[in-house]
């Protein structure tokens, strides 16, 4: 014979008495389908790995971790970009919480073109949608790893044949204030690194990138400059961190630059 609902004790809701509030509880790592605007094909469907969490008051046990499941269950099959606001809302008044925070990281994949022999293959972008929102007040960002090349000017300078190169991950954190594609933060990421990446070249090709990674060093500092004056150029973007990690050829570390600026504030990280 079943226990009745009403009987079943809520242990997570009950009083708590240490007195100690959490910042952020929650679920991690749960994968669910979702459709992100394309800007050549329209829609692209990707799985995200989501991670959900509200702000505990300390007199409260612990949260309800089913409703998190419930809120990514409530909305189409497909979660959208646009639902983001939607679902943060949705958070806060499930869980009876004044801030809560969502994360949707998925892979983005963008069609290249080769340069010289015009081949095409896929190149994926590892993409990141961040909602936060606190008593009401909605804030997103969103965060692009973007893998490039990057070629050492110091060993061009001192060497007599050739220079050392490395795969470099250049990463946009960016707070928008209007529509912005994530092809066009790879692009203005990857116009400023010494040779984009693509997934397929033929020898013409490899020629073209490497010859023109050649011609175009960059050390991790310029990488890091050169982006951030794009994005200090860019009206839409009102706040951003970028980041650059040269996975060294010739060391076993990395090389890492990174600057942070809110346009609107600007000596919020002095």
């Amino acid at each position: 014979m079943s226990t009745p609902t009403s009987n079943i004790p809520d242990v997570q809701n009950s009083a708590d008495t240490r007195h100690i509030a959490i910042n952020k509880v929650g679920i991690k790592s749960i994968r669910h389908p979702i459709k992100v605007q394309d800007k050549s094909v329209g829609i692209q469907h990707t799985i995200a790995m989501f991670n959900m969490y509200v702000g505990l008051p300390h007199n409260f046990k612990g949260t309800h971790m089913s409703r998190f499941v419930e809120i990514l269950n409530s909305h189409e099959r497909e979660i959208s970009v646009e639902n983001f606001p939607s679902m943060l809302r949705d958070m806060v008044v499930k869980l009876e919480a004044e801030t809560g925070h969502i994360e949707m990281n998925f892979p983005y994949f963008i069609n290249k073109t080769a340069p010289v022999s015009g081949v095409q293959s896929l190149m994926d972008y590892d993409v990141t949608f961040i909602g936060d929102i606190c008593h009401g007040e909605i804030a997103t960002s969103v965060k692009v790893v973007v893998p490039v090349t990057s070629l050492c000017p110091c060993s061009k300078k001192i060497s007599e044949y050739g220079a050392h190169n490395q795969r470099s991950h250049v990463t946009v954190t960016a707070r928008t204030n209007d529509f912005m594609w994530i092809e066009e933060i790879v692009q203005l990421v990857e116009q400023e690194a010494s040779c984009e990446l693509f997934g397929l070249l033929k020898r013409p090709d490899e020629k073209y990138v490497t010859e023109r990674a050649y011609d175009n060093p960059k050390f991790v500092e310029d990488m890091v400059r050169d982006v951030a004056a794009r994005l200090n150029a860019e009206a839409r973007v009102d706040a951003y961190v970028v980041e650059s990690e040269n996975f060294e050829s010739i060391h076993n570390h990395s090389a890492y630059a990174l600057i942070e600026n809110d346009k609107k504030n600007p000596a919020a990280h002095c």
